[in-house]
């Protein structure tokens, strides 16, 4: 289908990214894994294409009254409210201006993580990500291994423990196994 106004473009490649976000994340042979390049906090992170569902910027945001700091509000992701964290908060670092992008998690319950900079998407080979913890300087077990790049280490942020984190956050306690 040949779109020939800017506008019908515009929204068919809306569309069609959006899209990619509801597919799996690609490998090629099983041998590579793709990534987000962020930056959070003025600092270089990566997270998994897999634990996304999608990333929008300049959302609105709607501010709650709260206790905690890393809690920015909620947002509105196709009639669903989803509570946004500040990324940099929950990673320890200090709050300086406003995220501009939110990545809406994978899994349940919906949360979405405010960041600053999308630098960029990656596809690299498995070889070039080292799987141990990486935390120090306070981020919670949030850190869960580093992609090695041309232009520097990239920490990979893991959304599950950033998830536990904010459960913790909000004074929720695990449920046990086999209550669930």
């Amino acid at each position: 289908m040949r779109v020939t106004s800017v506008a019908g473009r515009v929204e068919q490649l809306r569309a069609d990214f959006d899209r990619s976000f509801a597919e799996p994340a690609r490998t090629l042979d099983g041998d590579s894994i793709e990534l987000l390049a962020v930056g959070a906090g003025g600092r270089p992170y990566a997270l998994r294409l897999s634990q996304a569902s999608g990333v929008h910027p300049d959302r609105p945001v709607t501010a709650l009254p709260t206790t905690v700091r890393a809690l920015l509000g909620v947002a509105g992701f196709a009639g669903t409210v989803v509570p946004v964290y500040d990324l940099a908060a929950l990673l320890g670092h200090t709050i300086g201006q406003r995220p501009r992008w939110l990545l809406l998690t994978a899994g349940t319950p919906p949360m979405a993580l405010a960041f600053h900079e999308l630098d960029r998407h990656l596809r690299v080979p498995l070889g070039d990500v080292v799987t141990a913890s990486t935390d120090d300087d306070g981020q919670h077990g949030c850190l869960q291994g580093l992609v090695r790049l041309p232009d520097g280490d990239r920490p990979i942020i893991d959304v599950p423990a950033v998830r536990a984190l904010v459960h913790q956050l909000a004074g929720h306690q695990p449920v046990p196994e086999e209550i669930r």
